[in-house]
């Protein structure tokens, strides 16, 4: 396990045009009750937050998943990230786990997601990216939207209408993902731009959170309006005493304040 970067109360922003975006943030994970080891890895410093889920068993798990997260922190060293340096250093963490996987760690890689803070016509957007089945969700004025798309089995059954959402994380291939970075493969991330708005959360978290704690009670967790470091203990805590049987790493961001538009 990796976990890079600090959690902020009130972190400034300098936008173009004299202006600023206020950020808050906090970032745990822990190993969960019935795994040995942690191979979640996670950095969350502004301009970029992003938690990586592991496999390939306890130490090339836990290898690959730290490749991602220290070439990305590499990566995103000004105010604002440039989503082709993430993407360009996916690739380069794509390397690195192909040193890992020797013979005796056949099959290694990791999910990622992430929200990265760029630019946009001078106006600040989170990048929001993904590649696997650990999630970045949007919470806004009572509502909790998923912004990533799993890449796995079950998500290509729902998208087919051959499975219920409600369902989804009940099927026996849930585990099963269709996009890694690793196993020798290009990183294929999908990515998104989302607007910050002043009373937005992002979570960013990988699975051992949605596999045990259900779409309504997130929710909840996010709405109960504590600061990000209490609501992202609130959220490990409510998967361990769900059974916590995989590793939880959770990253709340909370937008303070945004900038008034440019003219």
């Amino acid at each position: 396990m990796t976990q890079l970067g600090r959690d902020a109360d009130h972190h400034v922003v300098a936008v173009p045009g004299d202006r600023r975006l206020v950020l808050s943030w906090a970032a745990l994970t822990d190993t969960g009750l019935r795994r040995t080891a942690n191979e979640d890895s996670l950095t969350a410093d502004a301009p970029l937050f992003a938690v990586a889920d592991g496999m390939g068993g306890h130490a090339a798990g836990d290898r690959a998943s730290d490749a991602v997260v220290t070439r990305l922190a590499r990566a995103a060293h000004d105010e604002f990230a440039d989503l082709g340096d993430v993407f360009h250093a996916l690739e380069q963490a794509t390397a690195d786990i192909d040193l890992v996987a020797d013979e005796r760690h056949l099959g290694v890689g990791t999910t990622v997601t992430g929200a990265a803070l760029v630019l946009h016509d001078d106006e600040p957007f989170f990048a929001v990216f993904n590649i696997g089945d650990s999630r970045v969700y949007c919470f806004l004025d009572g509502e909790l939207t998923q912004i990533t798309v799993d890449h796995s089995v079950v998500q290509e059954l729902v998208d087919a209408g051959a499975l219920h959402p409600d369902d989804a994380e009940f099927h026996p291939d849930n585990n099963v993902i269709t996009r890694a970075v690793g196993f020798s493969s290009a990183p294929e991330p999908d990515s998104w731009l989302v607007r910050p708005r002043a009373g937005m959360r992002l979570l960013v978290c990988s699975d051992g959170l949605t596999k045990e704690v259900g779409r309504e009670r997130i929710r909840l967790h996010l709405d109960a309006g504590n600061p990000p470091v209490e609501t992202a203990a609130s959220l490990v805590d409510a998967a361990l005493a769900a059974g916590g049987r995989d590793n939880v790493t959770v990253i709340v961001v909370d937008v303070v304040e945004t900038p008034a538009a440019a003219a």
